[in-house]
């Protein structure tokens, strides 16, 4: 079955991520396509009328001795609702999730088939089992650097989320709303790295195994002895 996997199953992936790369929501010709409105209006101004001259902010004294203090600004409401999420950086997180579950899957599955095919240890003609170590090792590190994906995509939106809420904190500010748009541009060019990323993974794997292949199913083979006659 892991055979099977490494030289018909991987080849496919490889093809189908390449197409994936050549078309959207992976591919955009201008970033603007990428950009989301957040829906939060810039508020108008408010106007403090201090009739009495007092500076703003500060509290009037009054006749029996109490103090009136300036009304601030109000809490501004979103009139839209909820602020929307970036469609475009969705869809493609909901496209290269199930991606990254499916390397991470069958990565664990053939670094079990790998583990089961490591012979007993013994002196010499040990080339073939530094083969088979060699190639777990890759199947690991893969394995990791895929499972790592998914944190940065819940980093994402976590930080997304307190950008946000800055600009409907403070919605006069402008640089707020164009760091929203520079993080949605980064995010965008992660995810086409991590899709590539995730393609070279399965392109290594399949370099690598079939083409020591042999030694891994056979990691000590008889030569010694057949050197003999």
């Amino acid at each position: 079955m892991a055979e099977e996997l490494v030289k018909k199953k991987f080849p496919e992936r490889i093809i189908h991520f390449n197409k994936l790369l050549e078309e959207s929501p992976f591919l955009c010709e201008n970033l603007e396509t990428v950009h989301s409105d957040l829906k939060i209006p810039v508020p108008e101004p408010i106007v403090v009328n201090n009739h009495d001259g007092d500076p703003p902010g500060k509290k009037r004294k009054m006749p029996d001795g109490a103090e009136d203090a300036v009304t601030g600004a109000k809490v501004f409401v979103l009139p839209s609702g909820s602020v929307p999420i970036n469609s475009h950086i969705t869809q493609m997180v909901d496209t290269i999730k199930p991606l990254i579950c499916q390397l991470v899957e069958e990565a664990n599955l053939l670094k079990m088939w790998i583990s089961f095919l490591i012979p007993k240890i013994e002196d010499g003609n040990n080339f073939g089992v530094s083969i088979q170590e060699e190639t777990l090792g890759e199947i690991r590190t893969v394995e990791s650097e895929a499972a790592s994906f998914f944190d940065q995509i819940s980093r994402y939106y976590m930080t997304r989320a307190k950008l946000v809420s800055k600009v409907a904190k403070y919605p006069h500010i402008d640089d707020y709303r164009r760091t929203v748009v520079e993080l949605d541009e980064k995010e965008y060019l992660s995810l086409r790295i991590t899709l590539s990323e995730i393609r070279n993974h399965y392109a290594t794997l399949h370099d690598m195994i079939t083409k020591n292949m042999e030694k891994i199913k056979k990691p000590r083979s008889t030569n010694s002895i057949e050197a003999m006659y």
